[in-house]
């Protein structure tokens, strides 16, 4: 499969496909991971304007992990290519952790993606340490979880230090 290339017409007919490309946005035809994390924000407005935040929140990050090393291993297995950067569902979840636990404004979420993607883009150890040894979708899932907490310990040192 390596000259193809998924498109609406693909993920509409694999549901699972469908999740795993972010409802579509990881079909970017560049930076797929960014616009694949943007999905992430109006979730996360909606849950915290039904009184979703915090640790209730962060269960919910933990079951949609869960289902994403599924839907992940789904894609990878419809694609026949491992770890295909359109898979945004892994930004999703972790985008979500993340807007689970810094406050409710513009600025803190601007920076919180920025931290996010930062960190999701460079991979640091520990994170290419796990990347290049943890595969399937459990792998694709596994990063983008340690640069969320990444993210939300610089995020919270931040927050600390402004007082």
């Amino acid at each position: 499969m390596a000259d193809f290339k998924p498109d609406w017409h693909w993920l509409r007919q694999r549901p699972l496909c469908f999740l795993a490309f972010g409802f579509g946005s990881g079909l970017a035809p560049v930076a797929p991971g960014t616009f694949g994390t943007l999905p992430a924000l109006p979730l996360a407005w909606i849950l915290h304007g039904v009184g979703l935040g915090g640790w209730p929140m962060a269960l919910l990050c933990a079951v949609l992990f869960v289902w994403g090393i599924r839907i992940c291993n789904e894609a990878e297995r419809a694609l026949g290519v491992q770890d295909y950067g359109g898979i945004v569902w892994d930004e999703i979840v972790a985008m979500l952790l993340v807007l689970a636990f810094v406050p409710l404004s513009w600025g803190w979420w601007l920076a919180a993606f920025a931290v996010f993607r930062l960190f999701d883009a460079l991979k640091p150890w520990p994170i290419k340490w796990f990347d290049a040894r943890i595969h399937g979708g459990l792998g694709i899932m596994l990063d983008d979880l340690i640069a969320a907490l990444m993210s939300l310990a610089v995020l919270g040192l931040a927050g600390w230090m402004l007082g």
